[in-house]
């Protein structure tokens, strides 16, 4: 699963990783603590003046499908499972025409333990560098206002999550993965991050080729992730500062803390 992550680079950072154009006055708020229905980077391709172009945009993080009547929908869609993608109504038009990317420095999940005690570990790149997690996403226009009122069209998308290695059948980082828990967000590696995002409305059989391409090297992909011990704290929304990083830090740690970053 992926319920919470990190998202901290700056602007130019991030769209200079991605490759990609963004508006002059794109903002995104840095956050150790990204949590469902607020706003996140996405990226995408759109064809413009006969071209594919890789735009950064700002999606709230729940996917709301254009046939809802309202926002709850996309509460329960910040995640989306890969095996029923062509199967949920809420989804199934977004994967055949509407794929994204979601930029991550790392995300937090959750290991059970005894007496129903949860604990938090930090998920992230061992090379420092940004997770690229596929994605859908959607345009709604909110009934509510006019149809000339711009802020009537709310941009929104969803994580897409796999089933995460066995832990009893894979080497040492994944059989961790595998342990911390059953769900995994996708990664796109190498070619795959070009092949998903690229414009284009595809049959539900060429989106299960293309799906199936990136599931097959999500493993690998994930092969050298570090997976790390992280404060509490973070199960608290309220809660934001590099210091979520550090098992046993506090909201004053300072820039220790984010150095942990890297």
């Amino acid at each position: 699963m992926c319920g919470r992550y990190v998202m901290a680079r700056a602007v130019g950072d991030l769209v200079a990783e991605a490759e990609a154009e963004a508006d002059a006055n794109l903002e995104l708020r840095r956050s150790w603590n990204v949590a469902p229905t607020t706003d996140i980077p996405v990226v995408l391709e759109r064809v413009l003046d006969g071209a594919a172009v890789r735009q950064v945009h700002v999606a709230r993080w729940g996917l709301v499908p254009g046939w809802a009547k309202d926002l709850s929908v996309g509460v329960r869609a910040f995640n989306a499972r890969s095996e029923t993608l062509l199967e949920k109504p809420t989804f199934r038009d977004a994967v055949l025409a509407r794929r994204c990317a979601v930029p991550m420095e790392g995300y937090y999940e959750w290991q059970a333990g005894p007496g129903g005690t949860r604990k938090p570990f930090f998920v992230r790149r061992s090379d420092g560098r940004l997770h690229w997690f596929a994605g859908l996403y959607e345009w709604w226009a909110d009934p509510a206002l006019p149809a000339d009122d711009p802020a009537r069209w709310l941009l929104s998308a969803s994580v897409i999550t796999l089933a995460s290695p066995d832990p009893e059948d894979s080497g040492p980082v994944l059989s961790r993965l595998g342990a911390l828990h059953d769900r995994m967000p996708l990664p796109l590696g190498g070619g795959d991050l070009g092949r998903w995002i690229a414009p284009g409305t595809l049959t539900a059989t060429a989106a299960l080729s293309l799906l199936g391409t990136a599931l097959g090297n999500a493993y690998a992909a994930a092969g050298d992730w570090k997976i790390e011990p992280a404060n509490p704290a973070v199960g608290n929304v309220r809660h934001d500062g590099p210091w979520l990083l550090e098992a046993g830090a506090g909201p004053g740690a300072g820039p220790a803390a984010e150095a942990a970053l890297f």
